[in-house]
């Protein structure tokens, strides 16, 4: 019985404009049907573990709860991180928080954004590094390389421990020769960043090699917030506390010792960190000409090109290995070999402070989402749909009014005190400065098209008076 710790922060910017700062890759469909956050966990059906602790950015909690409750998890803690700093704080905050009760559990460390093709070897993997877990060992889990990659770190095998091996080294990331000579060896895994330890034999390392982490993290959870699905930490805490990585500041340096407490696991499941478009189109299906193609695509004499539009045709001619995506509102063109490079256009919306880096155009909240189809200088128009029985703050504009169209179910609106049901083909003002709500008391979605209009219509003139989510 083991404890799935899943890290479901990052960005995933060399996913753009699919991924972005609100909506990063974690939360996508991007190789099925479900999310990647939805797939980590769907793989550990029939593997024997307790609820699953979930540590994610703030700003997506509602999100990860949402994606959670579809697949009907209701026991999984959602442990809010105030700000990012990466995994080694991270895997303390979970196992601080495991051994908080008295208890002692075996956690299995897993990120929210890998592919993994082959669910069996991958659960044959984690059974096998449970022995070694509980012996007090620390398990990394060495990918079997397929060929010779510079985008990951590796990890040098030594002695056999079983049917496992110790770890001898960690190495960084190799130059194309480098690699090549990892290959031929035989003996160098790819790094995959998935662990499983005991949570006190992992905060005991960390006490040794890094007790300014430790020590923060404890500080950060020594005050805790329930709030709905949500446990807060303490902000100011965890914000002193430096940053690093779970391989920097705890595998190598006791890989160094050579005590023989770290081992590797082997594990060969067609895993992919899918760190960008290349690694998408490697991991998903293609056509005859090598071409992945998800969405309304027209092709001729089109090769090897991964292709994704979320709304409009896309059509091709006479192109190879070339990324095309296209969502609402971004449209991307780069080549296949380049296209880790995108990260440097995010980088400049963000320094032109442009909204298409942190939001998609469809926006997702806990009652349900938004899509803003059009805007002016003085009015902007969105498709709103409500969940079954969710409700929107209760609120006021100082600078805009809002017309309410229902296009499908039932609204029930609250104006000044005053309450009206809405079915469809109906609709409803509200002037500047009412205090108004809107609810969808029905068992369907609600549909409806909102009009603002007014001198300013940003997303920050919004007074709540009373809110459900526990919004400011």
């Amino acid at each position: 019985m083991f404890m799935p710790v899943i890290m479901a922060g990052g960005s995933g910017t060399r996913l753009w404009p699919l991924s972005r700062g609100n909506y990063p890759k974690q939360f996508l469909a991007l190789t099925g049907s479900h999310t990647m956050l939805q797939q980590t966990l769907l793989r550990l059906q029939g593997l024997a573990h307790s609820a699953p602790l979930l540590i994610c950015n703030e700003e997506h909690r509602f999100i990860a709860a949402e994606q959670l409750r579809q697949l009907s998890v209701t026991e999984g803690t959602i442990l809010l991180e105030p700000v990012g700093r990466n995994t080694a704080p991270a895997i303390a905050l979970a196992a601080l928080k495991a051994c908080q009760h008295g208890e002692d559990p075996l956690l299995l460390v897993l990120a929210a954004d890998h592919v993994i093709c082959d669910t069996t070897a991958f659960q044959r993997a984690v059974v096998q590094a449970e022995q070694f877990a509980s012996a007090g060992k620390l398990v990394t889990f060495g990918i079997v390389p397929g060929h010779a990659e510079t985008g990951y770190g590796y990890i040098r095998r030594g002695g056999p421990a079983e049917q496992a091996y110790l770890v001898q080294s960690f190495v960084e990331k190799p130059d194309l020769p480098t690699a090549e000579q990892y290959l031929a060896s035989g003996e160098y895994y790819w790094n995959s960043g998935m662990f499983m330890f005991r949570a006190s034999v992992y905060l005991q390392q960390l006490k040794k090699f890094r007790p300014d982490i430790y020590q923060a993290c404890q500080a950060a959870l020594s005050e805790q917030t329930p709030d709905l699905d949500f446990i807060r930490i303490n902000k100011e805490a965890f914000m002193a506390c430096p940053e690093d990585s779970i391989d920097y500041a705890i595998m190598e340096p006791l890989t160094a010792t050579q005590s023989g407490e770290v081992v590797v696991v082997p594990l060969d499941a067609g895993w992919n960190d899918v760190g960008g478009f290349a690694a998408l189109w490697q991991v998903a299906d293609k056509d005859q000409a090598g071409n992945v193609l998800q969405g309304d695509i027209l092709t001729d004499h089109t090769q090897n090109c991964f292709i994704r539009s979320e709304e409009q045709l896309i059509a091709t001619v006479g192109v190879s290995d070339l990324v095309v995506i296209s969502t609402k509102d971004a449209v991307l063109v780069a080549h296949k070999d380049k296209a880790q490079d995108v990260k440097a256009i995010v980088n400049q919306l963000k320094a032109s402070q442009r909204p298409e880096a942190t939001f998609h155009r469809e926006v997702y909240r806990p009652w349900g989402k938004y899509d803003s189809i059009d805007h002016g200088s003085r009015f902007q128009v969105k498709r709103i749909t409500v969940k079954p029985g969710a409700k929107l703050s209760v609120q006021m504009h100082h600078h805009r009014a809002e017309h309410w169209i229902v296009v499908s179910g039932t609204a029930k609106v609250t104006i000044d005190g005053v309450d009206k049901f809405l079915t469809e083909n109906q609709s409803v003002y509200i002037p500047i400065t009412a205090v108004h709500a809107l609810e969808n008391p029905g068992k369907v979605p609600l549909e409806l098209i909102e009009v603002q209009s007014g001198s300013y219509l940003g997303e920050d003139d919004i007074v709540r008076f009373e809110d459900r989510y526990g919004r400011t």
